[in-house]
């Protein structure tokens, strides 16, 4: 049953049915650079958030979810603190949205019963993000308020920080606004200028496989923020160990220290610093050669660059659970997949990768087999789906 399907059967009497999609996202390389400040790749797929909704006019936000139970009330006017459930995004996109319209001097008096359905099971997609910009485009359009995509990024990454308390950057939120179909999306994070590249005329046929592990995740119960802390960690430390100005703590990222300060000084970081730092320049520059990669058309290039960035995750960000690490090392060996890596922060979740379509079935034949010879308990679970790049969220 589809969302819309499912508000025609709970509010028979809502009239006119609304919808609001957002794609979800996935990044080739530049794994844990953005909130570093860095730079990124990534698409947006034809696969994500749909939320069909109706204008609830006395200001009550009811929402209902087809992945998860239980149905959620807030009012507009008085959102209260986290909850910890899956709603915390959305309580959280209503807070910042309030804020926002505050300072324009707009009311937004009106909130939305709403169901919301995703394509695609939770984990590495940033179903987070696709659902909070989803919401968000809901709220504008039911209180006739708008958005820039720069606003519409800004509000759903404040969301995340400051009320679910995920110490992301605007990758998630730039590729599923700006991304758009066959272009690569190029993001300098330091100023989030980007660039959407096309795919070359010359580069041989991809599609863009999900192999999901069955295993899901949550960022905010994961280690993702103890990462954050220690790549800041590093950048404090090589910033006072060359004698710059190091300034506070939380101001502190890998962009503001030079690759040959971190080549002199990195024998004086903890090991654990080390790594993460380590991780972070040379995740730097395999974006720069990818997106050459990706311009001159060579897929095969671009491909390896993206098993690179996993293999970086894994050995020096230190992220990946037993499954998704399996699934990394099942993609290495398969014929016809050019390259690819976790999808999102590597806590569980799934993995992603650029293939070659003419060998589609025989990909997904021999991943799944091979996952399930190690993890047969997870035989209802695992599934592989195949996408293609897609363009952002239309507002």
């Amino acid at each position: 049953m589809t969302a819309r399907q499912y508000f025609a059967r709970l509010y028979p009497g809502a009239g006119d049915i609304s919808t609001a999609f957002c794609p979800y996202r996935v990044c080739p390389i530049g794994a844990h650079c953005d909130h570093q400040l860095g730079k990124v790749t990534g698409f947006a797929i034809n696969k994500g958030i749909t939320i069909a909704y109706s204008v609830n006019y006395n200001g009550i936000v009811e929402l209902t979810s087809l992945n998860f139970d239980g149905r959620v009330q807030f009012h507009m006017q008085k959102i209260p603190p986290r909850q910890f459930d899956w709603a915390d995004y959305l309580r959280g996109a209503a807070s910042e949205l309030g804020k926002l319209a505050q300072t324009k001097q707009v009311e937004l008096p009106f909130g939305i019963c709403a169901v919301i359905e995703g394509s695609l099971p939770i984990g590495g997609l940033s179903s987070s993000a696709a659902v909070i910009i989803a919401f968000l485009s809901a709220l504008c359009r039911a209180n006739n308020f708008r958005l820039s995509e720069k606003e519409l990024i800004q509000t759903a990454l404040l969301a995340e920080n400051n009320y679910v308390g995920v110490s992301i950057g605007a990758l998630d939120q730039s590729c599923e606004v700006y991304g758009k179909k066959d272009h690569l999306l190029y993001l300098d994070t330091i100023d989030n200028s980007y660039e959407l590249i096309p795919a070359n005329p010359a580069m041989k046929p991809y599609e863009i496989a999900i192999f999901f592990s069955g295993v899901e995740r949550s960022l905010a119960s994961s280690k993702f923020n103890m990462r954050v802390d220690e790549i800041k960690s590093a950048a404090y430390a090589l910033l006072a160990y060359s004698g710059a100005d190091y300034g506070k703590f939380e101001d502190a990222r890998a962009r503001a220290v030079a690759p040959e300060t971190f080549a002199q000084y990195k024998h004086r970081l903890p090991d654990s610093w080390r790594r993460r730092a380590e991780h972070y320049y040379s995740e730097f520059a395999r974006v720069e050669r990818g997106v050459e990669a990706w311009r001159k058309g060579d897929i095969h290039e671009f491909g390896k660059l993206s098993f690179e960035s996993g293999r970086s995750s894994i050995y020096n960000w230190e992220t990946g659970s037993a499954e998704l690490i399996a699934l990394y090392e099942i993609m290495l060996r398969t014929d016809g997949i050019y390259g690819g890596r976790f999808s999102g922060a590597g806590f569980k979740g799934c993995c992603m990768a650029l293939v070659d379509p003419a060998y589609k079935d025989a990909i997904t034949r021999h991943v799944t087999a091979e996952y399930l010879k190690t993890f047969p308990q997870l035989s209802e679970k695992f599934s592989v789906y195949f996408c293609h790049s897609e363009n952002g969220v239309t507002l």
